[in-house]
């Protein structure tokens, strides 16, 4: 009796000692706001800037861009002798940005061009923009460069046949729309519809003469990604008679950047999104990819990126985009938050 009194006290303890952490947060988040509001009313430049510290130092951070380099697509670093992350919604100027994430990028006339999603914060909704680069580490931000009346991200971009498109996602929509540059990398016109439904963070690739289509679905849990194949990029497009070729599994569903071509062989990227939303990125093999079958299987590397536990990516990292730049040197653009 009295055992089973003293673990009951011991987690009641636990419990109340978890409650007043949480208040004293609470409570040093609200006193950081009021200061800050004080200030901004007129009060001290000084106090003003501590307290702004201090909420940028409680509050939830957003999500970021950095580089990061490797002798492979699965073992990357962060790149040296630069800073991460390169973009950040303060360093991104002209409008104000929630966030930036879902980074793609290109290379053209020895150029890098990195798209992105934009958190708008005046819309409260996602646009694609643009940074350029001269040696893929130093960025410069270019402004917005496809705004639709709806939510746009994961601007997959790719060329084809001397032309420039881009796959974003257009969920609400309830679409996956087709984009072609009218002059790159800044105009973009509305091609059109390639697969009607709710779907998120398509991946569009070429390969054995045909087009394939990842696209995740359910994605108010994440759990479900679906397969399609056309023999032109305008389709018809068809789903994969095993599609969808994953149910119910949040580890390995949702898509996490563009297909990687390596040593010969297929690469899908996933997201996994426990134990939260955007923790990781994994890596998959696909063995077997026909108009009948497909399989796949993780590579004992994966999970390849993964919240750090500091920093800017401390609690995640979800996006990935790799190019090999040399034989045995490649350079990838990923995303995380704090």
């Amino acid at each position: 009796m009295f055992e089973d009194c003293s673990v009951k006290l011991v987690l009641l303890c636990v419990i109340i000692s978890r409650v007043i952490d949480d208040l004293v947060k609470m409570f040093f988040r609200t006193l950081a706001a009021v200061v800050l509001i004080c200030c901004a009313a007129g009060q001290t430049v000084e106090g003003a800037s501590t307290a702004s510290k201090v909420i940028s130092k409680l509050k939830c951070q957003s999500w970021s861009i950095g580089i990061y380099t490797g002798d492979s697509p699965f073992d990357l670093k962060p790149a040296p002798g630069i800073k991460n992350p390169v973009i950040t919604p303060s360093s991104i100027t002209g409008v104000k940005a929630s966030f930036a994430a879902d980074p793609f990028m290109i290379l053209f006339d020895s150029t890098w061009y990195m798209f992105f999603e934009l958190k708008n914060k005046k819309t409260n909704q996602g646009d694609i923009a643009l940074a350029v680069s001269s040696d893929g580490f130093k960025w410069k931000f270019q402004g917005i460069v496809l705004d639709e009346v709806f939510h746009l991200s994961f601007p997959h971009v790719f060329e084809w046949d001397g032309q420039f498109y881009m796959v974003p996602e257009s969920r609400q929509t309830k679409s996956v729309r087709l984009y072609k540059a009218l002059e790159f990398p800044k105009r973009w016109t509305y091609v059109c519809e390639i697969v009607p439904g709710d779907f998120v963070d398509p991946c569009i690739f070429y390969h054995s003469g045909r087009w394939w289509l990842f696209v995740g679905a359910n994605p108010h849990y994440n759990n479900e990604l679906r397969l399609f194949y056309a023999d032109n990029l305008t389709g018809p497009w068809v789903e994969h008679p095993k599609s969808p070729i994953i149910k119910n599994d949040p580890m390995r569903a949702r898509p996490a950047g563009r297909i990687v071509f390596y040593d010969g062989r297929l690469y899908r990227l996933a997201q996994s999104a426990k134990p939260i939303y955007g923790s990781a990125v994994r890596v998959f093999e696909i063995t077997s990819l026909t108009t009948t079958e497909y399989r796949e299987v993780e590579i004992p590397s994966s999970p390849v990126l993964k919240g750090s536990g500091k920093g800017w990516n401390a609690r995640g990292m979800h996006t990935l985009d790799a190019h090999e730049i040399a034989p045995g040197k490649w350079i990838a653009c990923v995303d995380g938050r704090p």
